[in-house]
Protein backbone atom coordinates (compact mmCIF):
# COMPACT_ATOMS: atom_id res chain seq x y z
CA UNK A 1 0.00 0.00 0.00
CA UNK A 2 1.59 3.36 -1.53
CA UNK A 3 2.16 5.90 1.99
CA UNK A 4 2.95 9.03 -0.25
CA UNK A 5 3.02 11.44 2.26
CA UNK A 6 3.12 15.65 0.79
CA UNK A 7 4.65 16.80 3.83
CA UNK A 8 5.13 20.67 4.53
CA UNK A 9 7.84 23.67 3.89
CA UNK A 10 8.52 24.13 7.57
CA UNK A 11 10.15 20.40 8.01
CA UNK A 12 11.57 20.75 4.23
CA UNK A 13 13.81 23.65 5.17
CA UNK A 14 14.48 23.01 8.72
CA UNK A 15 17.89 23.50 9.61
CA UNK A 16 18.21 19.56 9.98
CA UNK A 17 16.71 19.12 6.78
CA UNK A 18 19.35 21.29 5.08
CA UNK A 19 22.13 19.11 6.67
CA UNK A 20 20.20 16.33 5.15
CA UNK A 21 20.67 17.80 1.59
CA UNK A 22 24.02 19.00 2.34
CA UNK A 23 25.15 15.41 3.51
CA UNK A 24 23.27 13.83 0.57
CA UNK A 25 25.15 16.10 -2.08
CA UNK A 26 29.19 15.52 -0.73
CA UNK A 27 28.05 11.46 -0.27
CA UNK A 28 26.86 11.23 -3.56
CA UNK A 29 29.79 13.77 -5.29
CA UNK A 30 32.57 11.47 -3.38
CA UNK A 31 30.34 7.96 -4.49
CA UNK A 32 29.95 9.33 -8.33
CA UNK A 33 33.94 10.92 -8.47
CA UNK A 34 35.01 7.50 -7.45
CA UNK A 35 33.06 5.42 -9.36
CA UNK A 36 32.91 7.33 -13.09
CA UNK A 37 36.56 8.09 -11.90
CA UNK A 38 37.20 4.02 -11.82
CA UNK A 39 35.93 3.93 -15.74
CA UNK A 40 38.05 7.04 -16.85
CA UNK A 41 41.05 5.53 -15.14
CA UNK A 42 40.55 2.15 -16.96
CA UNK A 43 40.13 4.16 -20.42
CA UNK A 44 43.28 5.89 -19.37
CA UNK A 45 45.15 2.99 -18.53
CA UNK A 46 44.53 0.98 -21.43
CA UNK A 47 44.89 3.56 -23.84
CA UNK A 48 41.31 3.96 -24.49
CA UNK A 49 40.78 0.21 -25.08
CA UNK A 50 37.18 -1.50 -24.19
CA UNK A 51 35.94 -2.93 -21.11
CA UNK A 52 37.04 -6.42 -20.32
CA UNK A 53 36.40 -8.82 -17.24
CA UNK A 54 39.31 -7.17 -15.41
CA UNK A 55 38.25 -3.62 -16.12
CA UNK A 56 34.47 -4.71 -15.19
CA UNK A 57 35.18 -6.15 -12.12
CA UNK A 58 37.45 -3.56 -11.25
CA UNK A 59 35.07 -0.38 -11.43
CA UNK A 60 32.17 -2.90 -10.31
CA UNK A 61 34.48 -3.32 -6.80
CA UNK A 62 35.15 0.87 -6.92
CA UNK A 63 31.12 1.30 -7.20
CA UNK A 64 30.60 -0.99 -4.30
CA UNK A 65 33.55 0.28 -2.10
CA UNK A 66 32.52 3.98 -3.07
CA UNK A 67 29.01 3.16 -1.93
CA UNK A 68 29.53 1.22 1.19
CA UNK A 69 31.58 4.51 2.31
CA UNK A 70 29.05 7.38 0.69
CA UNK A 71 25.81 5.16 2.66
CA UNK A 72 28.06 5.01 5.90
CA UNK A 73 29.15 8.79 6.48
CA UNK A 74 25.70 10.04 5.47
CA UNK A 75 23.99 7.53 7.45
CA UNK A 76 23.58 9.09 10.96
CA UNK A 77 22.52 12.22 9.11
CA UNK A 78 20.03 11.41 5.85
CA UNK A 79 19.83 8.19 6.06
CA UNK A 80 22.64 7.94 3.07
CA UNK A 81 20.36 7.38 0.05
CA UNK A 82 22.87 9.21 -2.65
CA UNK A 83 20.18 7.61 -5.46
CA UNK A 84 16.61 9.12 -6.32
CA UNK A 85 15.52 5.77 -6.52
CA UNK A 86 16.45 4.82 -2.99
CA UNK A 87 14.99 7.78 -2.15
CA UNK A 88 11.69 7.09 -4.61
CA UNK A 89 11.35 3.69 -3.11
CA UNK A 90 11.31 5.00 0.55
CA UNK A 91 9.00 7.82 0.09
CA UNK A 92 6.78 4.94 -1.12
CA UNK A 93 6.96 3.17 2.01
CA UNK A 94 6.28 6.54 4.32
CA UNK A 95 10.09 6.75 5.36
CA UNK A 96 10.54 10.40 3.68
CA UNK A 97 8.02 12.70 2.28
CA UNK A 98 7.55 13.84 -1.34
CA UNK A 99 8.95 17.66 -0.63
CA UNK A 100 11.84 16.30 1.08
CA UNK A 101 12.52 13.54 -1.18
CA UNK A 102 12.54 16.46 -4.12
CA UNK A 103 15.04 18.15 -1.97
CA UNK A 104 17.27 14.56 -1.53
CA UNK A 105 16.66 14.60 -5.65
CA UNK A 106 18.15 18.06 -6.24
CA UNK A 107 21.27 17.56 -3.76
CA UNK A 108 21.82 14.41 -5.71
CA UNK A 109 21.74 14.93 -8.74
CA UNK A 110 23.84 18.41 -8.41
CA UNK A 111 26.31 16.03 -6.36
CA UNK A 112 26.71 14.02 -9.56
CA UNK A 113 27.08 16.96 -11.70
CA UNK A 114 29.82 18.46 -9.88
CA UNK A 115 32.08 14.92 -9.26
CA UNK A 116 31.70 14.86 -13.11
CA UNK A 117 33.11 18.29 -13.61
CA UNK A 118 35.43 17.73 -11.48
CA UNK A 119 36.69 14.84 -12.98
CA UNK A 120 36.46 16.26 -16.31
CA UNK A 121 39.18 19.17 -14.57
CA UNK A 122 41.10 17.13 -12.79
CA UNK A 123 42.00 14.64 -15.86
CA UNK A 124 42.97 17.45 -18.13
CA UNK A 125 39.64 17.15 -20.40
CA UNK A 126 39.28 13.10 -20.54
CA UNK A 127 35.87 12.35 -22.23
CA UNK A 128 33.14 11.13 -18.84
CA UNK A 129 31.96 7.80 -19.73
CA UNK A 130 27.60 7.60 -20.17
CA UNK A 131 25.73 5.63 -19.74
CA UNK A 132 24.01 2.96 -22.27
CA UNK A 133 22.38 -0.04 -23.22
CA UNK A 134 24.24 -2.17 -25.27
CA UNK A 135 24.89 -2.36 -29.00
CA UNK A 136 21.90 -5.01 -29.68
CA UNK A 137 19.49 -4.58 -26.87
CA UNK A 138 16.84 -1.88 -27.01
CA UNK A 139 15.38 0.78 -24.23
CA UNK A 140 12.62 -1.97 -23.17
CA UNK A 141 15.31 -4.75 -22.69
CA UNK A 142 17.51 -2.04 -20.96
CA UNK A 143 14.39 -0.84 -18.56
CA UNK A 144 13.47 -3.82 -17.95
CA UNK A 145 17.37 -4.83 -16.55
CA UNK A 146 17.50 -1.55 -14.14
CA UNK A 147 13.83 -2.33 -12.82
CA UNK A 148 15.17 -5.73 -11.69
CA UNK A 149 18.67 -4.56 -10.28
CA UNK A 150 17.15 -1.46 -8.43
CA UNK A 151 14.45 -3.46 -7.26
CA UNK A 152 17.25 -5.37 -5.70
CA UNK A 153 19.36 -2.42 -4.54
CA UNK A 154 16.23 -0.78 -2.75
CA UNK A 155 15.11 -4.17 -1.11
CA UNK A 156 18.22 -4.33 0.15
CA UNK A 157 18.10 -1.08 1.72
CA UNK A 158 14.44 -2.14 3.46
CA UNK A 159 15.78 -5.44 4.38
CA UNK A 160 18.87 -3.74 6.04
CA UNK A 161 18.03 -0.66 7.37
CA UNK A 162 14.84 0.58 6.96
CA UNK A 163 13.10 -2.87 8.64
CA UNK A 164 11.94 -1.91 12.36
CA UNK A 165 13.13 -5.37 13.07
CA UNK A 166 16.26 -5.36 11.96
CA UNK A 167 17.95 -5.26 15.02
CA UNK A 168 21.81 -5.45 14.90
CA UNK A 169 21.68 -6.17 10.81
CA UNK A 170 21.74 -2.44 10.63
CA UNK A 171 25.18 -2.26 10.90
CA UNK A 172 26.11 -4.04 7.81
CA UNK A 173 23.37 -1.97 5.99
CA UNK A 174 26.45 -0.36 4.36
CA UNK A 175 28.11 -3.44 3.28
CA UNK A 176 25.13 -5.15 2.24
CA UNK A 177 24.32 -2.07 -0.31
CA UNK A 178 27.65 -1.79 -1.78
CA UNK A 179 27.81 -5.49 -2.20
CA UNK A 180 24.60 -5.31 -3.98
CA UNK A 181 25.47 -2.43 -6.06
CA UNK A 182 28.90 -4.23 -6.73
CA UNK A 183 27.24 -7.42 -7.84
CA UNK A 184 24.48 -6.16 -9.82
CA UNK A 185 27.32 -4.30 -11.78
CA UNK A 186 29.15 -7.80 -13.05
CA UNK A 187 25.76 -9.12 -13.55
CA UNK A 188 24.09 -6.20 -15.89
CA UNK A 189 27.56 -3.89 -16.77
CA UNK A 190 27.76 -5.67 -19.98
CA UNK A 191 24.07 -4.90 -21.08
CA UNK A 192 22.80 -1.79 -19.61
CA UNK A 193 25.46 -0.44 -17.82
CA UNK A 194 23.96 -1.69 -14.24
CA UNK A 195 23.53 1.98 -12.82
CA UNK A 196 20.31 1.39 -10.66
CA UNK A 197 20.45 5.70 -9.82
CA UNK A 198 19.42 8.06 -11.97
CA UNK A 199 21.67 10.61 -9.83
CA UNK A 200 24.28 8.26 -11.15
CA UNK A 201 23.67 8.44 -14.88
CA UNK A 202 22.06 11.83 -15.08
CA UNK A 203 25.76 13.38 -14.06
CA UNK A 204 28.19 11.61 -16.80
CA UNK A 205 24.94 12.03 -19.59
CA UNK A 206 25.05 16.40 -18.68
CA UNK A 207 28.87 16.95 -18.59
CA UNK A 208 29.26 14.87 -21.39
CA UNK A 209 26.07 15.90 -23.15
CA UNK A 210 25.04 12.30 -24.60
CA UNK A 211 21.57 12.60 -22.82
CA UNK A 212 19.92 10.22 -25.49
CA UNK A 213 19.10 7.45 -23.19
CA UNK A 214 19.17 9.17 -20.14
CA UNK A 215 15.81 8.99 -19.71
CA UNK A 216 16.45 4.68 -19.33
CA UNK A 217 18.04 5.67 -16.00
CA UNK A 218 15.23 7.69 -14.01
CA UNK A 219 11.90 5.19 -15.65
CA UNK A 220 13.74 2.00 -15.19
CA UNK A 221 15.47 2.82 -11.56
CA UNK A 222 11.97 4.81 -10.34
CA UNK A 223 10.06 1.77 -11.29
CA UNK A 224 12.20 -0.97 -9.69
CA UNK A 225 13.06 1.59 -6.30
CA UNK A 226 8.99 1.82 -5.92
CA UNK A 227 8.37 -1.78 -6.60
CA UNK A 228 10.62 -2.54 -3.82
CA UNK A 229 8.82 -0.10 -1.20
CA UNK A 230 5.59 -1.47 -2.13
CA UNK A 231 6.61 -5.47 -1.84
CA UNK A 232 9.01 -4.69 1.38
CA UNK A 233 6.55 -2.37 2.48
CA UNK A 234 3.01 -4.28 2.70
CA UNK A 235 4.48 -7.82 2.60
CA UNK A 236 7.10 -7.66 5.78
CA UNK A 237 7.40 -4.51 7.43
CA UNK A 238 3.13 -4.18 7.31
CA UNK A 239 2.87 -7.48 9.32
CA UNK A 240 5.35 -6.70 11.79
CA UNK A 241 3.85 -6.75 15.19
CA UNK A 242 6.75 -5.68 18.10
CA UNK A 243 7.18 -8.43 20.84
CA UNK A 244 5.29 -6.90 23.99
CA UNK A 245 8.32 -6.00 26.50
CA UNK A 246 7.78 -8.50 28.55
CA UNK A 247 8.20 -11.42 26.00
CA UNK A 248 11.74 -9.72 25.17
CA UNK A 249 14.58 -11.29 25.53
CA UNK A 250 16.24 -8.31 27.21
Amino acid sequence: MVKLAFGSFGDSFSLASIRCYVAEFIATLLFVFAGVGSAIAFSKVTEGGALDPAGLVAVAVAHAFALFVGVAMAANVSGGHLNPAVTFGLAIGGHITILTGFFYWIAQVLGSVVACLLLQFTTNGMSIPAHGVASGMNAIEGIVMEIVITFALVYTVYATAADPKKGQIGIIAPIAIGFIVGANILAAGPFSGGSMNPARSFGPAIVSGDLSQSWIYWVGPLIGGGLAGLVYGDIFIESYTPVPASDSYA
